[in-house]
This record gives structure tokens, sequence and C-alpha cells, in this order.
């Protein structure tokens, strides 16, 4: 199966860890297209795609995720685009198995697959929080399951099971701009809960595909510290949860936290 596709990479300030990105998409088995994109646009990033001969896009304005999000996702003309976060990686078989796995679903939504956080500049091994996250998003193997609402809904609620990097969007059907939350750290989780109201599948392959990097200047961290993380995680259990249960989730959830120390 030949796959319309873009890689849409999401380049911030300068990151030490893009070139590694870019690199592991440069050596997919089936080459697609990348792109990169950028509200802080610099030598570096410039640089950057010029070294790898890389179309480069630049966004006016106040940086800001699902600003970020949007621009990239909306630069790709291909009907399915990955936003990929220039501090992570992606095995060299990643659209490989994203072509296999689509020619078996007949309306999907979404690709999305299973990963191995990078710590320390090595890859895995697995921590509690991706084996749990493993484990809840079981159902998604099933095309059947995964096109339903209920489940689409229920791999959710306790907790954000799906790596954002992991996924690619079919921008055929999603269309452009998608990203509408107003969330500024659970914006992956909000729009994979839209997902939910959409008819099609998540089209799932449990196979560690996207190496998810673990780090203290990444973003999760800063919203940790902050405090922020607290507040938007409450406020997506409590779209599942009644309040009682909430505070029991959280109490527990928070632990997940760890993994990023």
């Amino acid at each position: 199966m030949k796959i319309d596709h873009t890689f849409a990479i999401c380049a911030y300030k300068e990151s030490e860890f893009l070139e590694d990105c870019i690199q592991s998409l440069k050596n997919q088995t089936v080459q697609t297209n990348i792109i990169m994109a950028t509200s802080t646009p610099n030598d570096f990033i410039k640089n950057m795609a010029a070294k790898y001969d890389i179309p480069l896009y630049v966004r006016d304005g106040k940086s800001d995720i699902r600003d970020d999000w949007n621009f990239a996702y909306n630069q790709a003309k291909t009907e399915w685009v990955t936003i990929a976060h220039q501090d992570d990686e992606y095995n060299e078989h990643y659209v490989e198995e994203m072509c296999k796995k689509l020619e078996g679903v007949k309306n999907p939504i979404a690709f999305v697959t299973d990963y191995i956080p990078i710590k320390n500049g090595q890859i895995g091994p697995r921590d509690i929080n991706s084996k749990i996250r493993r484990f809840l998003r079981k159902p998604l193997k099933y095309n059947k399951l995964a096109g339903t609402r209920f489940w689409k809904r229920e791999i959710l609620s306790l907790g954000n099971t799906i790596c954002c990097p992991s996924v690619t969007y079919y921008k055929k059907v999603l269309g452009d701009s998608f990203f509408t939350s107003e969330l500024k750290f659970n914006i992956d989780w909000d729009t994979f809960l839209k997902f939910s109201e959409i008819p099609g599948v998540f089209a799932y392959v449990e196979k560690p595909l996207t190496y998810y990097r673990v780090h203290d200047g990444a973003t999760s961290k800063e919203f940790i510290v902050d405090h922020k993380r607290v507040a938007d995680d409450t406020f997506m259990f409590q779209k599942f949860w009644p309040n009682w249960m909430v505070k029991i989730i959280m109490h527990f959830y928070k632990r997940a936290y760890d993994t990023y120390n």
C-alpha cells in the first residue's frame, strides 16, 4: 500500500535532540515527506532544515502548543500527517507498519502505535507508566472495538493512554486546524477524546514504533513543576467520572509524574 503521508516536525528554539529526530525520519524503510515548522525561527533550526533539505515554515506570533501544532499540521498537504515532536524518535519501520495496518482498516481516522521511553540517551526499558498505558490500550488491538465510541472513550478514562507523537492523523477526514482544545498541557488527551465522537477507527499497532524522550527540558516536566498538569488532569478526569472518583484517581495518577524525574 502506498501512503500519502507527511512527517511535520515542530521545532522550538534550539533542541539538542532535533537532529536525532530528523535522522530517525530520514531512515524510514518507506520514505514519505518531511517538513519542519517553527514559531521560534533561529539559525540553528534554519541550518538543520537546510542540512537535511527539509522545507521550513515559520509561523508569526507567540509560541503556543495548539497554534504551533495546527500550523505544522496545516502545512502538510497530504492525506496523512504525523506531528513529530523534536525531542522524540521513530523506529525505522514506523511508516512501513502504518501502511500494513491501514490495508486492513476500512474507515480509519488515525494511526497509533505503542512506544518506549528514552531516558539518559537510552531507549528503554519500559517504565511503569508505559506498561500501564500499554495494558489500557489493549482494546484498540481489535478494529471492531477501536471503531466504537465506547471503547475510544474507555481507553482514555483512566489517563491519556495514547503517546502523542505516535499518532498519525487522517487529514482527509479530520480537515484543517483539528486541534481545538483550550487546554495547555492535555491538548492531546482532549483531542483524542474528540476522536470518540467521530465515526472511524483508531488503527493501532501494538509495537513500540515511537520513542518518547523524558528529560528535564520536556514540556511535560515543565507543567508538572508549575502544577498546571494537576489542573489539566483533574479537568479531563471530570469528563469521565464524578468528583469523588476523580479525587481517588488523581491520588494514584500523580504517582505517574515520578516517571519524569
